[in-house]
């Protein structure tokens, strides 16, 4: 009377939580600073790892840290346009950096 075994089958890696991704990323071995990374970081490691090649799609996936580095550079620009005298360029980078701060606020 033999028991019939169940192999386990691993979660999608965009199904488990960060600290299963941490956990994984530390058994393969091949990944650096796995606890500073972030969970989008942390899928496109180990599929770096195993070979996995990613499938593009048509969306643009936002990085909040991607959006927040365009806003201190747009900022900056906004800051000379206002130094210049140059109000209408000072109002349209005020409009972008406005539009970036609602895109980091949906990717978070």
């Amino acid at each position: 009377m033999g028991k019939k075994e169940k192999e386990k089958k691993e979660k999608p890696l965009d199904k488990m939580t960060a600290k299963e991704l941490r956990e994984l990323g530390l058994s393969i071995g091949g990944i650096t600073g796995v606890h500073g990374m972030n969970k989008t970081e942390l899928i496109a490691a180990i599929k770096e790892e195993r070979g996995i090649v990613e499938e593009k799609s048509k969306k643009k996936i936002f990085d909040v840290r991607e959006l927040k580095a365009k806003i201190t550079e747009i900022r900056e620009k906004r800051l000379q346009a206002v130094e210049s005298g140059n109000d209408k360029l000072a109002e349209s980078f005020r409009r972008r950096i406005s539009n970036l701060k609602k895109k980091t606020r949906r990717a978070a």
